[in-house]
């Protein structure tokens, strides 16, 4: 609402005798910050989401080549997992369980270590699949091409309302000086009014 007001002043305030400077240029302050907001916003959200999806989705690719899905088998169990250390995945609230377990990586190497899964209730000999570098090393399920878009869509978004957010506070900033110079103008007027002010025939 503040934006309509100070905007719909500039019409107001065009041939009004009683239009001070600081009226017509608050309300150009916000007609500039409204047009920012509404094309600079926007654009700023796009570029950023786009340079961001570009970036997601070639290291999504990456990580499909250099990550692979390999089959393990439970040594023993640990225990239940204190957390999900994959938060990409989608069913990233189910429990999981830690044991120790033997896999082979990509590359042909034999690995024996702690590992996570989601079998409810793993015994010695039970099968699970985890991912791996091409060396065996557990590692994190790739980035897919879906949560990519979702990360760029929310640094586009981010992006676009922080930019408002700057011209907002730009806006505002711009303003308050104004109000503290007119302010002072009032003050230095008062002061030179003041020995003046009451005696018989002041102004006369």
């Amino acid at each position: 609402m503040g934006y309509v007001r100070a905007v719909t002043g500039l019409w107001r305030w065009r041939h009004n005798p009683l239009r001070r400077a600081t009226d017509l240029a608050e309300a150009w302050v916000a007609l500039v910050a409204l047009v920012l907001i509404a094309v600079a916003a926007p654009v700023t959200g796009s570029l950023v989401g786009a340079a961001a999806q570009d970036s997601l989705q070639r290291s999504a690719r990456q990580q499909h080549h250099s990550r692979h899905l390999v089959t393990a088998t439970v040594v023993r169990d640990l225990g239940a997992a204190p957390l999900d250390t994959d938060p990409d995945t989608p069913t990233v609230h189910e429990s999981r369980r830690r044991v120790v377990a033997d896999w082979t990586g990509p590359d042909g190497t034999r690995r024996h270590g702690p590992a996570l899964t989601r079998l409810k209730s793993p015994h010695h000999g039970d099968r699970f699949r985890l991912w791996t570098d091409g060396h065996g090393r557990i590692t994190t399920r790739p980035l897919d091409s879906a949560t990519a878009t979702a990360h760029a869509v929310l640094a586009g978004l981010g992006a676009a309302l922080m930019t408002a957010g700057l011209v907002e506070v730009g806006r505002r900033l711009a303003v308050w000086r104004m109000v503290r110079r007119r302010y002072a103008r009032w003050d230095q007027a008062w002061d030179r009014a003041g020995p003046d002010w009451g005696k018989a025939g002041t102004g006369s």
